[in-house]
């Protein structure tokens, strides 16, 4: 081991549009933050991120701007991505330690910009060596699925800006849907909701909490009501209103039936050996959208196959591409090779 090995540290970054979750090798997960950035309007200078930058969220002053750098799993702003990402690992590398390589997990169906401005992004932050991993693979990985192995593995992965739906052998992706519709656009569909029906307009950060809330996919046994603090569009003034889960499942449907719909047309495309794989093994949900109740079972009514929720959804991305950071040989495959031009 060589003197700039001793004061370097491999990580596995999960750069979500809705959360950042950071991997060290031997560590584990070190961070699980909101890719939220707080800045300065005039300066571009970083105030706060992550958690902090969350609670300013709706609530900032004209000199400040709370953005995420993140949309539909990729980067949209560059320069504020990446002082986000330098942040981040500055965070987790304490005193001497840099980062000499970082593995990224990115949506499977991201284009060759996108992938650069990943790359781009994470060697201005320190790294010398950057890898790419499909969020599929990693999360497939991270659950303990044998990749390699000549079986079918189907994995839907439900994050904040798109959901990644895959079927996975030998290494391999065999066929993906990669679909733009996931927390984010479940989240906007609740507050358009309140504004269609109630004239009440609610921010992003209630829309959210009203999905983890009360949200469905299906009929709740006992269902719920709350109470909702907005603006009265009409009035201009605060108001509350009275909601129950059977209005905001109503609200997410579309959604729903689209993240369904996906799952549908991978399976169609699937060879069939494969499918009777996945007969056999089902469809393992991953992501923040798998905590929406009862997605498993309204999966599970309209294919007819096993469904199971990760048992950490949230982290099995940053955990298989830790995990494959940790073990470059045996995992060589599953990684986004260069395009040479």
């Amino acid at each position: 081991m060589g003197i700039l090995d001793f004061f370097s540290t491999d990580i596995a970054i999960d750069l979500g549009t809705a959360n950042t979750l950071i991997y060290v090798r031997g560590k584990g997960i070190v961070l699980n933050e909101p890719s939220i950035v707080a800045f300065d309007r005039n300066t571009k200078k970083i105030i706060a991120l992550g958690n902090k930058a969350k609670e300013m969220q709706g609530r900032e002053h004209r000199q400040l701007r709370v953005y995420r750098p993140m949309r539909d799993g990729v980067i949209a702003d560059f320069e504020i991505a990446e002082g986000m990402i330098r942040a981040f690992i500055k965070k987790v590398n304490t005193g001497l330690f840099s980062s000499r390589r970082v593995v990224v997990a990115v949506p499977s169906g991201v284009t060759e910009v996108e992938k650069r401005a990943v790359r781009d992004s994470a060697e201005h932050a320190g790294a010398k060596e950057v890898h790419l991993i499909a969020e599929p693979m990693a999360a497939a990985i991270g659950v303990g699925i044998d990749v390699e192995a000549p079986v079918g593995n189907m994995i839907l992965d439900i994050g904040g800006g798109t959901t990644e739906i895959a079927v996975i052998a030998l290494s391999g992706i065999v066929n993906e849907e990669s679909l733009r519709i996931a927390g984010d656009e479940m989240n906007n569909a609740i507050i358009q909701f309140f504004k269609k029906n109630y004239n009440l307009l609610i921010g992003e950060r209630t829309g959210e909490a009203i999905k983890c809330e009360i949200g469905s996919a299906v009929p709740l046994k006992e269902e719920i009501t709350i109470q909702v603090k907005g603006r009265d569009l009409v009035a201009g003034i605060p108001k509350t209103a009275e909601v129950s889960s059977v209005e905001i499942r109503e609200a997410l449907n579309a959604n729903v039936t689209q993240i369904v719909e996906g799952v549908k047309q991978t399976l169609e495309r699937t060879p069939p050996e494969l499918s009777a794989d996945i007969l056999d093994r089902g469809v393992i949900i991953v992501g923040g959208g798998a905590l929406l109740k009862g997605l498993d079972q309204r999966i599970r009514m309209e294919t007819n196959l096993p469904v199971h929720v990760a048992e950490d959804p949230l982290t099995a991305v940053v955990k298989g591409a830790g995990k494959a950071m940790e073990n470059m040989n045996k995992y060589s495959k599953v990684f986004i090779r260069k395009r040479s031009f």
